[in-house]
């Protein structure tokens, strides 16, 4: 192929590229061919199927229905939810409302302001300023002296019952009961709580500075050593053998990995890669030419032919079958007449000129039929 003699991208890609390419064009032509061809047959297929049948059935079919479901919808939501309450708004609560509009302005022009007014000018105004002399007046002669009264007895009541005999409880006997307490709280605090704390204190000293210490030193030795003289050497060899470990094994092992990423993807990988792209492209293109083809082979095996019959075979037979059908039909219609006339007689005979307008007959009595145009005259 002419592909294969060009030069390889990137300055020459080596034999191991060419020993690759040629199997991997042969898999790819082998497979990807195959799936390309079905991929657009099913593509055609489909834009059929939208062109022919999905997209006429939406049209003509599903639109129409679901403009027609839409607006017995809307009809059925307004008469439901909108028009009745319109109604009600329009033609119920607007003109009861203006209504009792009305009939408030009127009760408050011609009735409540009117009695309002005359009640503030002649009733309540004089019964508030008599009110007020009257409560100044009594103010004055009657309830200061009757609250000043008032307030001494409740004062020496509220002392004697609420306030002398809290005061001798607490000078006569809470007082003495505290001081006595506290004395005895503070005897109790020296001779029994300070001897028994002091010897608490003691105790606590001596278990520490006897026992817990000299433990804890030893606890705190024995951690040192064991960190000074295993742990520190063990983690260092461990610390050693990890380094060791990164620099003469993993170090190496991923370096030449990387390595092989690189040259297979730069020697298999991407060869492979454009290899099956221009396989793809070459795939649809035969896919394109073979369809064309089988277009081509479909409209000479099927479509020429069918047309050629159509055109020279079946419309000649069906003129000829619809020359046939219109003799019998007239000789048929001959013989009804003879008949008729034989049995019943010669019926009067019309004028040409109604006889030639009567609705009954095809064909007037002197006039032939016309001839059709054959296919013999038609082609001539």
């Amino acid at each position: 192929m002419e592909t294969d003699k060009r030069p390889p991208a990137g300055g020459g890609d080596g034999c191991l590229v060419g020993v690759i390419r040629v199997p991997v064009k042969i898999v790819a032509v082998l497979v990807v061919l195959p799936v390309r061809v079905v991929w657009e047959l099913l593509v055609a297929g489909g834009r059929a199927a939208h062109r022919h049948v999905l997209g006429p059935l939406y049209v003509h079919v599903v639109e129409p229905l679901l403009r027609a479901l839409g607006w017995l919808l809307a009809t059925l939501f307004k008469l439901v939810f909108v028009w009745p309450w319109v109604g009600l708004w329009r033609y119920v609560l607007i003109p009861v409302g203006e209504g009792l509009a009305w009939l408030g302005r009127g009760l408050y022009d011609q009735v409540l302001a009117p009695a309002g007014r005359f009640l503030g000018a002649y009733v309540l105004r004089p019964l508030g300023e008599a009110l007020a002399w009257l409560g100044r007046g009594g103010m004055r002669y009657l309830l200061a002296p009757l609250a000043q009264g008032v307030g001494w007895i409740v004062w020496a009541l509220g002392m004697t019952l609420f306030v002398w005999p809290w005061v001798g409880l607490w000078r006569y006997v809470l007082a003495p009961v505290g001081r006595g307490i506290a004395w005895l709280a503070a005897v109790f605090h020296r001779y029994v709580l300070q001897p028994v704390w002091l010897g608490f204190l003691w105790l606590v000293v001596a278990v520490y500075r006897y026992l817990l210490r000299p433990v804890g030193l030893g606890f705190v030795w024995s951690a040192v050593a064991v960190y000074r003289y295993v742990l520190r050497p063990v983690g260092l060899g461990f610390v050693w053998l990890a380094v060791a470990v990164y620099r003469y094994v993993l170090r190496p092992v991923g370096v030449g990995l990387g390595w092989l990423a690189v040259a297979l993807y730069r020697y298999v990988l991407a060869p492979a890669g454009r290899v099956l792209v221009w396989a793809w492209h070459v795939a649809g293109l035969i896919t394109a030419a073979l369809w064309r083809g089988l277009k081509w082979v479909g409209r000479v095996l099927i479509g020429w032919p069918a047309s050629w019959v159509y055109r020279h075979v079946l419309t000649p037979a069906g003129h000829a079958v619809r020359e046939v059908w219109r003799t019998g039909r007239a000789a048929v219609r001959e013989a009804r007449a003879s008949v008729r006339r034989a049995l019943f007689g010669t019926p009067p005979v019309e004028p040409a000129r109604s006889r030639a307008r009567t609705l009954g007959s095809t064909t007037a009595a002197d006039a032939a039929p016309a001839d059709e145009i054959s296919l013999p005259r038609r082609q001539g």
